[in-house]
């Protein structure tokens, strides 16, 4: 088994919501980096990884922050091969609908 990848890591995060809106926070644009490196001291074969993630929200008000945060947390962590992983909820820059993908603007009936 090699390394995860940040494409790894985004599919896994497309199981991700924002249960406000039925559309998973990859396409909707919220997911701003990944970073992968790897764990300091790790003696494993292949060596696990830590992973962060800059990510924002839709609204800076959003009363789901905590809770959006903790399930990417908890989904990334249940990859194999990741040691850690935080989540950094950051407002700069802030979201606008044209970070939607293809797929969720179909999905929201925006075209």
């Amino acid at each position: 088994m090699s390394a995860l990848t940040e494409q790894d890591v985004l599919s896994a995060l497309r199981s991700c919501y924002d249960p406000e809106i039925p559309v998973n926070i990859v396409d909707l644009g919220l997911i701003y980096n990944i970073a992968l490196v790897p764990a300091s001291g790790e003696a494993a074969q292949p060596p696990k990884q830590d992973v962060t993630i800059d990510m924002t929200l839709t609204a800076q008000g959003c009363p789901e922050h905590v809770n959006i945060s903790a399930q990417v947390k908890s989904r990334l962590e249940q990859l194999p091969g990741i040691r850690n992983a935080s989540v950094n909820v950051v407002w700069t820059p802030p979201w606008t609908p044209e970070r939607l993908s293809p797929e969720a603007r179909k999905q929201l009936g925006i075209e």
